[in-house]
């Protein structure tokens, strides 16, 4: 019994959402329900399409990808996997993002695109699956003093 994972890609590359949507669309458990190409767009498309796994690129104009991610999982936690070249392994946007809450990360190629995104396939379309089913908790917006308090057991 496997339920259709409904996607949203958000990446500021027409070529980058357009290889993503091929690519994620080829298994048959997932569903590529919009695109957007920044966190702007991205917002309303999440509202209005409310999808289960959002792939958030780092570099885009009018918000970097980190910042929104902070946003996604303080307002409206949900499922994130991290597609940029600046999430290469070991690269400090992918600690970041992990720290946010992402669900996980996907280096970006750099070179030669359209093959070496290709040789991704597997990897891309294993981890937005794996997200699907991730449970994902809010992030405290600000930790204030007030917020934890011992329970009684009286």
């Amino acid at each position: 019994m496997s339920r259709e994972i409904k996607v949203l890609i958000v990446d500021d590359s027409a070529l980058v959402r357009q290889m993503l949507t091929e690519m994620l669309s080829s298994d048959p458990t997932i569903n590529v329900v919009g695109t957007a190409s920044d966190p702007i767009f991205a917002r309303k498309m999440i509202k209005e399409l409310n999808p289960d796994v959002v792939t958030l690129d780092v570099e885009m104009p009018r918000m970097d990808g980190l910042h929104f991610l902070e946003k996604i999982m303080t307002l409206r936690p949900m499922p994130v996997v991290m597609v940029s070249s600046l999430t290469q392994k070991g690269a400090d946007a992918a600690f970041r993002a992990l720290e946010l809450g992402a669900v996980d990360i996907v280096g970006k190629p750099v070179l030669d695109l359209k093959d070496s995104f290709q040789n991704l396939r597997g990897e891309i379309v294993s981890k937005v699956t794996a997200a699907a089913s991730a449970r994902v908790r809010a992030r405290e917006r600000q930790a204030s003093p007030h917020t934890a308090r011992p329970v009684s057991s009286h």
